[in-house]
C-alpha cells in the first residue's frame, strides 16, 4: 500500500503566465496584419531594379543620384509641389502672415487693414483638409475687427463674399499652377551603373 504519494507541486505564476502567453499568441495569430501579402508577380516585378523603375515611373520614388556625394541640387521642396498651398500663399500675399504650418495644413494671416477705413480689419485662416484641388478640400475662415477706441474691439467671424471669392481663386490658381507643372516622365530609365 502507498502511503503517501508524491505529486510534483504547479508554480501557479508560471502557469497563469504561460496560459496568458498562449492565449495572446493565438489571439495575434489570427489577426491580417501578419498574414502574408500575395503579389501577383506578373504584374508586379521582381527584379528590384524593375520595382524602382516602376517607382520612379509612377511618380512614388525619388532618384538620390549624386546628391549623396555633394554634388547637385541639394533643395527639397515639400511645401511647394502642393498646387493648393502654393495658390493661397500666391494670393494672400497681400497681407502679413501670422502663422503657416504645413503639416497641420492651415495659413492665418495677421490683422490686415487696407487703408480704406482706420477702425476696421480682417483676418483670413485658411484649412486644408485635402491635399486635392477640390472645393471641399480647403476651408476659408474670414474674421472682422471693429474697433471703437484703441481698447475696445469686436470680432466677429463673418460670412461673406469674400470667404468664397478667396476659395475660388485658390483653386483657380491651385488648377494653372498643377497645368503647369512639369509632367511625370513615362519613359524614365535608370542608367545602367547603378
Amino acid at each position: 500500500m502507498i502511503t503517501h504519494l508524491k505529486l510534483p507541486m504547479i508554480n501557479y505564476k508560471k502557469f497563469r503566465y504561460f496560459t496568458f502567453l498562449a492565449f495572446i499568441f493565438l489571439y495575434v495569430g489570427g489577426c491580417a496584419a501578419f498574414k502574408p501579402k500575395y503579389v501577383d508577380s506578373r504584374v508586379t516585378p521582381v527584379n528590384s531594379k524593375d520595382k524602382i523603375e516602376k517607382n520612379i515611373r509612377e511618380g512614388k520614388g525619388f532618384n538620390i543620384g549624386n546628391k549623396l556625394l555633394g554634388s547637385g541640387n541639394n533643395t527639397f521642396n515639400f511645401a511647394s509641389s502642393n498646387p493648393m498651398w502654393r495658390a493661397s500663399i500666391e494670393l494672400l500675399d497681400f497681407a502679413p502672415f501670422d502663422n503657416i504650418d504645413y503639416a497641420g495644413g492651415i495659413i492665418i494671416t495677421d490683422w490686415y487693414n487696407d487703408g480704406n477705413s482706420q477702425n476696421e480689419y480682417i483676418k483670413i485662416t485658411v484649412r486644408f483638409l485635402s491635399p486635392e484641388i477640390r472645393a471641399d478640400g480647403i476651408k476659408i475662415i474670414v474674421h472682422k475687427k471693429i474697433c471703437t477706441n484703441n481698447s475696445n474691439c469686436k470680432i466677429n467671424k463673418i460670412k461673406s463674399k469674400i470667404s468664397q471669392e478667396i476659395k475660388l481663386a485658390i483653386l483657380k490658381k491651385a488648377t494653372l499652377i498643377q497645368k503647369n507643372d512639369l509632367p511625370k516622365n513615362p519613359d524614365f530609365e535608370l542608367p545602367d551603373d547603378f
